[in-house]
């Protein structure tokens, strides 16, 4: 049997790049392998929707990544082909939506809706493998060794899926061009992709202000709040890259790590103490640090007075979000808090998505309003913070039984 042509196309990078397929490897264009040197090389190119992650891009990054185990590192990028500088807007919780609403043509979503069996953790459905291989993923890139670092190059807009395939990797490089945040809780849903590990364990109050607010930050912020690891103009990105591959060459039958010291010597400071969270950050702290409920974080905000550009502005965009998103992520990020691992908040992470995906939720609302109709006019049920019940808020938490997520590391 003849196979397709883009899967020629693949088997025929991958063997130039020296990769080894598998018989069972998955592979889309819209995620390109390849290698030079000792370094393994991911390039997002999803152009069309500023290469944000889809179920095929996932499920071939699953498999592709183990190929790399014996290589000295890798680095995650985009290709330039999109009409605005990306490296991933996201995942493609447009085709999650659909799956919801049974419109996407497959019959076991279609089915799944007749009979409300979406956000349950069923196999086989959308709406729960989404999740479930998306968070795997992220717990490949989290566990990997340290001596193969992987380096991911934000050179554009980065967030919600994007933050997940790099922000656990060892490098994180931020250019003048990058544009972070993570914006779920104005969808209906939450920062997820481990976002209650790493948010809650920045300093203050600086995770709980930007999962809650998906504040757009810059590089001078994400170097302040450590979340980049370092600043590296657009125009040396290609000589850095290929500084870190010639190291990988010289560098083989050591067991260093061939990135940091190139790093370093690109690296610049983009003024990180005079960042919007630097000038900010004691009101930050005030407002956000060890509150036990939204309605705290707005009593502080208020008590800032009209005078106060930062808390007039910062509630203006809370009254934006959805109620029941607010609640349920600020309990995610205290109980990811108290967890020792981001195993034990990816698998808390798949309970809350699947509290998402159930039918009336306000991710339906909100994808709406986002990107189906586009009128940018979300009704939030509940619509006040008031109405949002703690019963409610613990039910994102519920045991799935049988179907909780089963994370399985491999050597990377």
């Amino acid at each position: 049997e003849q196979l397709p042509k883009f899967r020629v196309h693949y088997f025929c990078l991958l063997f130039i790049s020296k990769i080894k397929p598998t018989a069972t490897m998955r592979f889309t264009m819209k995620l390109i392998p390849s290698r030079s040197g000792n370094v393994g090389f991911i390039e997002l190119n999803n152009p069309a929707a500023l290469h944000a992650l889809d179920l095929d891009m996932v499920r071939a990054l699953n498999d592709v990544l183990p190929t790399y185990s014996n290589l000295k590192a890798t680095i995650f990028k985009s290709s330039k082909e999109a009409k605005k500088k990306s490296f991933c807007a996201g995942g493609d919780v447009k085709s999650v939506y659909m799956a919801g609403m049974g419109l996407n043509g497959r019959e076991e979503d279609s089915n799944a809706k007749k009979q409300k069996q979406h956000g349950f953790g069923c196999k086989k459905l959308t709406t729960s493998d989404f999740f479930s291989e998306e968070y795997q993923i992220n717990y490949k890139i989290a566990t990997q060794e340290t001596n193969v670092p992987q380096i991911s190059i934000w050179d554009g807009i980065v967030m919600g899926g994007g933050v997940g395939i790099s922000v656990h990797g060892k490098y994180r490089i931020a250019t003048e061009n990058t544009m972070f945040a993570m914006p779920e809780t104005n969808i209906g849903f939450f920062p997820d992709v481990g976002g209650t590990y790493f948010l809650p364990r920045l300093r203050g109050g600086l995770g709980p202000f930007i999962a809650l607010t998906g504040s757009r930050l810059k590089p001078d912020d994400l170097l302040y709040a450590g979340i980049a690891t370092h600043y590296i103009r657009s125009e040396s990105i290609d000589a850095m890259v290929a500084q870190i591959v010639q190291k990988s060459i010289s560098e083989h039958d050591i067991p260093s790590d061939c990135a940091a010291s190139v790093l370093m010597s690109f690296h610049e400071d983009p003024g990180q103490n005079d960042s919007f969270l630097a000038r900010n950050r004691n009101v930050i702290d005030e407002s956000f640090q060890n509150k036990s409920c939204v309605e705290d974080i707005v009593i502080a905000l208020e008590s800032l007075g009209p005078e106060s550009k930062f808390g007039q502005k910062t509630l203006d965009v809370l009254k934006k979000m959805s109620p029941t998103s607010l609640k349920v992520t600020l309990e995610g990020l205290r109980r990811g808090l108290e967890m020792h691992t981001i195993a034990d908040c990816l698998k808390m992470e798949y309970r809350m998505s699947q509290g998402f995906m159930r039918e009336g939720s306000d991710f339906y609302e909100g994808i709406r309003a986002a990107l189906v109709d586009k009128d940018y006019k979300p009704s939030w049920e509940p619509s006040m913070l008031e109405d949002v019940t703690d019963d409610h808020v613990q039910s994102y938490f519920a045991s799935l039984g049988d179907d909780e997520l089963n994370l399985t590391k491999s050597k990377l």
